[in-house]
């Protein structure tokens, strides 16, 4: 997928991002503007993918019908998003008054003035451990997506001149970190492949190694000059419907492993950012997204919110819940998007991002802490 037609980026005003921030294209006498949307840098999996698998040999792919059905920037054709519509990042950066997407890395035009509004380097089926998603063959890992940010870093230098790249990444880049989830349901939790992985290493052990190799990436990132942090915590995964599907839960149950042993990694990730913001990275900034508590508070008030369904999928095949076979052609769709919090086995529908990114924008220290997203794109 490339870059959106510049009449389509005015009207929107939207960027795949988790967060925004203020950044013109500093040449000769400019300088960086305060009040110029900017550049976000996207990492993470399909909860934010703009469509980096567009471009590669992969099982995990949305560039198919009907996904992308209510995306009104490409006229309902599909992107590569994982989702009916816009992604919780698409939302956040249109209520930030973000220019632009950030284009997926991969895109053939990602590259020169481009790279000024960011650059999205999520992957679907992407996790924290390089050994996460092989069932789907081919997917950009977070180690390889910060080496791929190594690489839009010296074409910033390239771009700006050392000087003025290095204080546009400081001081107007940011930085978000949506991943985590497949590192449990296509690694830890997934049949098969990872028993021998369950056999020998506890849950405990597990989530260490979680822990240390995002704390590797973070500081390999603080290392290149990011600065400003949004880090994600992994959702109730017990509640998707995948996950109800595979384990015949009533409709009013999620299953209980699965939403553990996020709520456990949960707790040492929130660990994790309190040591970094107490200087574990000197100049660092760390916001932490409770997606957890954001989802079932949506979950357990469905119908508050407007929805008819917190369980089934809307486009998607197998069980009761239509958990079993991902969106595609060949699938069955709802007619009825607006009611469903999820679009597919796995991932929430454009009317759920909607409200949460609500939340993550403007909410209280229960959804975002120790600031909220306004305010961090406001420092």
């Amino acid at each position: 997928m490339g870059r959106m037609g510049s009449a389509a980026a005015v009207a929107m005003a939207v960027v795949a991002v988790l967060c925004a921030a203020a950044v013109v294209r500093v040449r000769g006498e400019d300088t960086v503007d305060e009040d110029t949307p900017g550049a976000s840098f996207i990492f993470g999996d399909s909860l934010v993918d703009a469509g980096n698998n567009n471009y590669l040999s992969t099982l995990s792919k949305a560039d198919m019908n009907p996904n992308g059905i209510d995306f009104a920037a490409s006229g309902g054709t599909p992107t590569g998003r994982f989702t009916n519509g816009r992604t919780i990042a698409d939302i956040i950066g249109e209520m930030l008054g973000q220019a632009d997407y950030s284009p997926p890395f991969l895109a053939p035009n990602t590259t020169g003035g481009a790279l000024l509004n960011g650059v999205n380097y999520a992957s679907g089926g992407a996790g924290i451990l390089n050994g996460t998603g092989r069932v789907f063959v081919n997917r950009i890992g977070m180690d390889v997506q910060v080496d791929y940010f190594n690489i839009t870093r010296r074409e910033l230098d390239g771009l700006l001149g050392k000087e003025k790249a290095r204080e546009f990444i400081h001081k107007k880049a940011i930085f978000s970190i949506t991943v985590g989830s497949n590192d449990f349901l296509n690694n830890y939790l997934m049949p098969v492949l990872s028993a021998g992985t369950r056999v020998a290493e506890s849950p405990d052990g597990f989530i260490d190694d979680l822990i240390i190799h995002l704390r590797e990436q973070l500081t390999r990132l603080h290392a290149l000059g990011a600065r400003k942090f949004v880090v994600a915590n992994v959702g109730p995964l017990g509640c998707i419907p995948y996950q109800k599907t595979l384990n015949r839960v009533k409709d009013d149950e999620c299953v209980k492993l699965p939403n553990t042993l996020a709520a456990q990694y949960n707790g040492r990730l929130r660990d994790l950012l309190i040591e970094l913001n107490a200087g574990g990275l000197p100049g660092g900034r760390f916001l932490l997204a409770n997606v957890y508590d954001l989802v079932m508070e949506l979950i357990a008030n469905h119908r508050k919110y407007g929805f008819s369904t917190a369980s089934v999928a809307c486009c998607g095949n197998g069980g009761r819940y239509a958990g079993i076979v991902p969106c595609g052609p060949t699938s069955s769709m709802c007619d009825d998007r607006e009611n469903h919090v999820f679009w597919d086995p796995y991932h929430p529908s454009e009317k759920a991002n909607v409200l949460l990114a609500k939340y993550i924008v403007d909410g209280d220290s229960k959804y975002i802490s120790p600031m909220n997203l306004r305010k961090l794109f406001k420092l």
